[in-house]
């Protein structure tokens, strides 16, 4: 299987699956001289396991990283980091009676047209288990851009219908409500909508927001390495995610120039513009304003309510999914679609390094 590896210079390739020994991965081009432990990236990870509560799925995973090699005394050697994490609560009878059909939904179908067989326990790679090792490598990425001053925060901005008043915004509030927005009132009324569609054996859908702060300009490559390319591959290889937005987004389809163009001007004695339509990127470089982007992602396929399909012998059959599943795949989502951000823009940044000859000078003959 190929395309298991993202990035140029910080470069990760994510491995294992949903039901196996454990999941990882192996992150290439990391600075040496890092300080960095496994309690670094243990953070991240319990944003994203499962169990935490009861709109995730409960299976018990502690998630607990393991450091295999690139770190010495606390810090990183620039030799590859190996990271694993060992799966401990796999139910695979869950998912053998799946072994014969295809789930609505899911990439049963098209694991088979490929590859002519499948790993039927939980979806193997197709798994949100995969984003593991996308999270402990986006940890790393994160502790780095923070060095510079650059912080990745995301949150739930949408759940269903219920949306948040940005005018309510609290950050903290997000990260300890159960649904990851940052909104107190917002949370209470998703909540009520979870359970109702709990009730209804159904899932629902949501939308997740990304701000990254403090990137300075000019980050970010021209032609086919746009800096909002490269954010939209990255946040639409997650499983789930089925639309992706920069700045206004579909929004831009209905405006004028004369509202959409951000006029410049000059701040504290540097270029800044008055608004930020185009969400921090122009022609496809960092303009030095807010990146600001959106993951929609879709509801969770896995629903226990009776469902039509085809087995493998080609047969129409009504089934009745078992097992431990999301009612919602956004709230755990929330440090995924952070850490795919975090890993895009440090990769950006260490490319950015060899686009001036100036800089090149200043790095090599101070």
């Amino acid at each position: 299987m190929s395309g298991s590896t993202y990035g140029n210079i910080f470069k990760i390739t994510t491995w294992g699956e949903s039901h196996g020994a454990g999941i990882g991965v192996v992150i290439d081009g990391c600075p040496a001289g890092l300080s960095l432990c496994e309690e670094d990236i243990q953070k991240f990870l319990d944003r994203r396991k499962p169990g935490s509560t009861q709109f995730t799925t409960q299976r018990k995973e502690a998630d607990s990283v393991e450091i295999l090699s690139g770190i010495f005394e606390g810090r990183t050697t620039g030799t590859p980091i190996s990271l694993l994490v060992r799966n401990t609560s796999q139910r695979s009878s869950d998912y053998s009676e799946i072994a014969s059909y295809y789930r609505p939904g899911h990439a049963d179908y098209t694991f088979d047209m490929k590859y002519g067989f499948r790993d039927y326990r939980g979806g193997g790679r197709s798994s949100g288990r995969e984003t593991i090792g996308r999270v402990a490598a986006g940890a790393i990425a994160s502790k780095i851009l923070e060095e510079l001053g650059i912080t990745v925060t995301a949150y739930t901005e949408a759940i269903g219908p219920v949306s948040i008043n940005s005018e309510h915004f609290d950050l903290e509030e997000a990260r300890r409500n159960s649904t990851g927005m940052p909104d107190a009132d917002a949370s209470a009324r998703a909540e009520d909508y979870l359970k109702e569609c709990m009730a209804n054996l159904d899932s629902a859908g949501g939308i997740v927001s990304c701000v990254v702060k403090n990137l300075p300009a000019g980050i970010g490559e021209p032609v086919f390495d746009k800096l909002d390319a490269n954010l939209g591959k990255a946040i639409m290889s997650i499983g789930a995610v089925k639309a992706f937005e920069i700045g206004d987004g579909t929004k831009v389809s209905s405006a004028n120039g004369s509202s959409n163009n951000d006029s410049f001007c000059m701040q504290d004695g540097k270029v800044a513009k008055k608004t930020n339509h185009a969400g921090g990127i122009l022609g496809g470089i960092s303009d030095g304003s807010d990146i600001l982007l959106k993951a929609y992602f879709k509801p969770t396929p896995s629903i226990f309510q009776e469902q039509e399909t085809v087995n493998r012998n080609g047969e129409d059959i009504k089934i009745q999914i078992k097992g431990r599943h999301d009612p919602i795949v956004v709230t755990r989502a929330v440090v995924v679609v952070e850490a795919m951000t975090a890993i895009t823009i440090l990769d950006s940044l260490l490319q950015n390094m060899t686009s001036r000859m100036d800089g090149i000078k200043s790095f090599y003959t101070k």
